[in-house]
């Protein structure tokens, strides 16, 4: 039973909470004042609608987990077999983004949590098309991206027929949800790499801000906003008719060589990236959300963002308007045999189109760029984000795979 927006077990893990906090409280007495904080309930009582035009997880606030996984089809499965697939994790996705049990396979690692923001996005690559009979419908968009300098790409964790990228703000609630999806898909296809990542908790910083890569600086300031209203023409892709809502996703796991960044001192790191550190304001002034200013001098005539800094060559206006939705995590996968550390962004990007989104932006950085001598471009995959769908019976990929 469900009761205005909240799942059973939610109620019930919220209610157990509550008389603990109130015991607490009482202990106390009136020795302390302490203020009044708000209840970890509600973190875990959030929940993202599943059904839409769009998928959830593309335009929601970034949650604090993220797990990534990509797999492929079984020898033998067929477009019949995939369908059934996706039949199959849309109704398991319907029941576990309201908190409840994930079906026939639900294993109880969650079981005392709420939804926790839980979103649940799938996408398909183009080696799909091929195994599943349906070439002609695979759009020129999904072309390979070439390589660009730098590039270490590990191809088998790389890529994918179908690809998860599962939100959540508790780390046991998304790795709960991969867990069912992985096991129903049992027979049909099999993971091909999974990546597990963190961005900011809710609720850790006094007011909302834009959450921090780990080289320290504020990442995402300059995103597209839902407001803007052109923010659908960037994001979202309106054809062909079966894609009609999706859009199109880029992965890249990006290694930071962290070590060699934080032998910087902070003025240097200021001028490679082109924002203060502190606030993530541009160099050439006001806050982080001012606009930057490309053409101011400092005193002795110099640019007051670099010629090589990241945000000049990465801005729109440099690139043909080119704009993506920047959706990364960070991830930290312990050390690497030299001992340095195996951290860095995975980076996922939405677009209506790579060819004025990604591309473009990527090709510019990779020639001019300072901050690419520190970073490595390890995994690398595009996929073409399904449309969402409605509360009914549909599921998502039907309009691809009944073509």
């Amino acid at each position: 039973m469900k009761y205005a927006g909240f799942s059973r077990r939610a109620l019930i893990g919220g209610a157990g909470a509550g008389l603990a906090v109130g015991a607490t409280a009482g202990a106390l007495g009136r020795a302390v004042a302490v203020p009044r904080q708000p209840h970890p309930v509600a973190l875990g009582a959030a929940r993202v609608d599943f059904h839409g035009r769009h998928q959830a997880g593309i335009t929601q606030p970034q949650q604090a987990r993220v797990q990534l996984a990509a797999f492929d089809l079984a020898p033998g499965a067929d477009r019949k077999a995939v369908q059934a697939l996706l039949r199959q994790w849309t109704a398991t996705v319907r029941d576990l983004v309201l908190g409840e049990p994930g079906g026939p396979h639900e294993n109880q690692i969650a079981l005392d949590a709420g939804p926790c923001s839980l979103t649940v996005t799938l996408a398909v690559g183009a080696s799909l098309f091929d195994k599943t009979g349906l070439t002609a419908h695979r759009p020129p968009q999904l072309a390979p991206l070439p390589a660009f300098p730098q590039d270490a790409i590990d191809r088998s964790r790389s890529d994918g027929d179908l690809f998860l990228q599962i939100g959540a703000d508790d780390a046991l609630v998304a790795f709960h949800a991969l867990r069912m999806l992985q096991q129903q898909a049992a027979g049909t296809a099999a993971v091909r790499w999974q990546a597990a990542g963190f961005s900011r908790t809710p609720g850790a910083t006094a007011q909302p801000r834009t959450a921090r890569n780990l080289m320290g600086q504020v990442d995402g300031t300059n995103n597209p906003k839902p407001t803007d209203a052109d923010f659908a023409a960037k994001v979202f892709a309106t054809g062909p008719d079966w894609l009609a809502g999706g859009s199109y996703l880029v992965f890249r796991r990006i290694r930071m060589l962290l070590d060699d960044w934080e032998a910087l001192p902070t003025d240097r790191q200021e001028r490679i990236v082109g924002r203060r550190k502190a606030d993530g304001a541009p160099l050439s002034g006001g806050t982080e959300t001012t606009p930057v200013d490309l053409a101011k001098q400092n005193p002795d005539g110099s640019l007051a963002v670099p010629a090589d800094a990241h945000i000049r060559i990465a801005a729109p206006s440099a690139n043909g308007g080119a704009a993506m939705l920047r959706r990364g995590f960070s991830y930290a996968d312990g050390t690497r045999p030299d001992g340095s550390p195996d951290a860095g962004l995975l980076f996922l990007a939405f677009q209506a189109d790579p060819a004025h989104g990604f591309l473009p932006v990527q090709r510019s950085l990779s020639r001019g760029d300072v901050l690419t001598t520190f970073l490595r471009h390890e995994a690398s995959g595009l996929y073409a984000v399904l449309p969402g769908v409605a509360d009914g019976d549909g599921y998502l990929g039907q309009a691809l795979l009944e073509a």
